[in-house]
């Protein structure tokens, strides 16, 4: 794999959510705590990984911080500019050509009535006006950069793989030069051969656009091969930031400790003989969220604190730390 996802970061936020919550209704009184009071910052030319089991709300906070889901409390601000707690289309129009997502399934993404030609140019159609011959020109550009022949553009999704497909949605993600990018889980639905080109693709062109991304995956040791930081979510909370190899090989939080420890190793006979470390119990329903740590029912280390007092997210320093300033935030009585 190329080294050109691996970059260094300014310290100013291009993009931050501060306290940003995010719930559904379902009925009778009750909500879906799918993102609650979460707090992040990325950075100019960074790369923020977002880790977690399946539930746990990666993919609606990276919606939410794109305006794609309402706020229902929280504030996310872009360049310093706080953003609308529900966009209108005038807002989407104002900010489509600074963030975009590339989404997870690139078999349902596409629309399968559109050519390839259609799906990337819309963007430009709908933002940017341009004319028909101009959009035409600028999807055969992006089609190469992201390894298609221009004469793809006349044909349809599903004569194409599904790395193939990703690659359009890249395409169609980044044509209008965005600042900023939200990868929603981007190759989890592909082979591992074609992950590693789709995340080659990615390094290049953020290092030829300057990119800033938020990359949401379940693979921790990818995510940490592509990420600066990384940031831990269960159950809708933030549980630990860190920088990424910090944070993968010295793990703070239970939680962070067992989701690395349940990674597989690649070599057979590591991982035949190293203990087992599956995460015990269920997670809770996001309906009903437990008092205290939402983590206390399947934590190794639970004290009795921890089923009644919600921990809150505090800075530790690391003294022995490579770089000085380095700092990891968690949620954990541990260190309270």
């Amino acid at each position: 794999m190329s080294d050109s996802l691996i970059k260094t970061y300014g310290p100013t936020p291009l993009v931050e959510a501060r306290g940003l919550t995010r719930y559904f209704d379902v009925g009778s009184g009750r909500r879906v705590h799918a993102v609650d009071n979460v707090s992040l910052s990325v950075a100019e030319r960074e790369i923020v990984g977002l880790v977690g089991e399946s539930g746990s709300g990666k993919s609606t906070f990276g919606k939410t911080l794109l305006g794609l889901h309402n706020k229902t409390a929280g504030e996310v601000l872009f360049k310093g500019e706080v953003l609308p707690a529900k966009y209108r289309a005038a807002d989407y129009q104002r900010l489509a050509g600074n963030m975009q997502m590339i989404f997870q399934d690139p078999y349902s993404s596409l629309n399968p009535r559109m050519t390839v030609g259609e799906i990337v140019a819309e963007g430009l159609r709908l933002h940017a006006g341009v004319s028909n011959a101009m959009a035409r020109e600028r999807v055969a550009e992006w089609l190469g950069r992201v390894g298609l022949q221009p004469d793809h553009m006349s044909r349809y999704p599903h004569e194409f793989s599904g790395g193939q497909r990703q690659r359009i949605g890249i395409a169609r993600a980044l044509i209008l030069e965005p600042d900023f990018v939200v990868c929603d889980e981007p190759i989890s639905a592909l082979d591992v051969s074609v992950q590693a080109q789709v995340i080659n693709l990615l390094g290049e062109l953020k290092e030829s656009m300057g990119l800033t991304l938020l990359f949401i995956a379940h693979d921790l040791s990818m995510v940490r091969y592509v990420s600066d930081r990384m940031a831990v979510m269960y159950l809708g909370s933030l549980v630990e930031i860190g920088r990424a190899d910090e944070l993968y090989f010295d793990p703070k939080h239970p939680y962070t400790e067992v989701l690395i420890g349940s990674n597989p190793e690649p070599d057979p006979e590591l991982e035949r003989s190293r203990p087992s470390t599956a995460i015990q119990g269920e997670i809770p329903s996001p309906v009903n969220v437990p008092a205290g740590c939402r983590f206390a029912n399947r934590c190794p280390k639970v004290m009795e604190v921890c089923k009644s007092v919600t921990p809150q997210l505090i800075k530790l320093r690391k003294i022995d730390a490579v770089e000085e300033g380095s700092e990891r935030e968690v949620a954990c009585h541990l260190y309270t």
